[in-house]
């Protein structure tokens, strides 16, 4: 089984590529940065609103497959400036509960419409 998932409360995807695939056992959830859905523009203010929105995107579209941020096991962070990493860490932390997923923070040199951050997911169904 490989379904593609896609969610009213998430942006879009603009290129070639699905928000996140459901083969099943896992659900695989594309990068999400900070766009605001309604308007397909990034947030203003910075990395926390940013982070914030990403993550709450990164939840649209989980919920579009039947799961949560409780399911998450495993995210990737891109983040522009691991100098930053602390304002990620106090939305992260307040977001997603715990025990928090596995994770890797890498620092890129740019992002999708300028964004600051970008979350991808791996999530489980639990059975």
């Amino acid at each position: 089984m490989r379904r593609a998932v896609t969610a009213a409360g998430a942006p879009k995807a603009i290129r070639p590529y699905s928000p996140a695939i459901d083969t099943g056992a896992l659900v695989f959830c594309a990068g999400q940065i900070g766009l605001d859905p309604a308007t397909g523009r990034l947030v203003p203010g910075g990395l926390a609103p940013e982070a914030e929105r990403a993550i709450r995107n990164l939840a649209a579209v989980l919920a579009a497959g039947g799961l949560g941020l409780a399911d998450v096991v495993k995210t990737t962070v891109f983040l522009v400036d691991l100098a930053e990493g602390p304002i990620l860490n106090e939305v992260y932390g307040r977001l997603f509960p715990t025990p928090y997923p596995a994770r890797s923070t890498v620092q890129v040199t740019a992002l999708p419409a300028g964004a600051r951050v970008e979350i991808e997911a791996i999530a489980t169904r639990r059975g």
